[in-house]
């Protein structure tokens, strides 16, 4: 299992590009922290999510 945002989900095996594919998160206006480290976004398609993975995915909002 896969913490997200704090919820466990059965994600592991997938790369974290795979997993936001499924989600309604814009990739090009997110951070994403995997296990306390950012993760680059040229880094998503590579980076496969591990059993015990803690992910904190954060929106950017505009405004003004």
């Amino acid at each position: 299992m896969v913490k997200v945002n704090g919820e466990f989900l059965p994600v592991e095996g997938k790369t974290l590009a795979e997993y936001l594919e499924t989600t309604h998160f814009d990739p090009l206006r997110i951070a994403v922290e995997r296990n306390g480290e950012i993760v680059p976004k040229a880094a998503y398609k590579e980076v496969v999510l591990e059993d015990g993975d803690s992910l904190e995915v954060v929106s950017f909002v505009g405004g003004g």
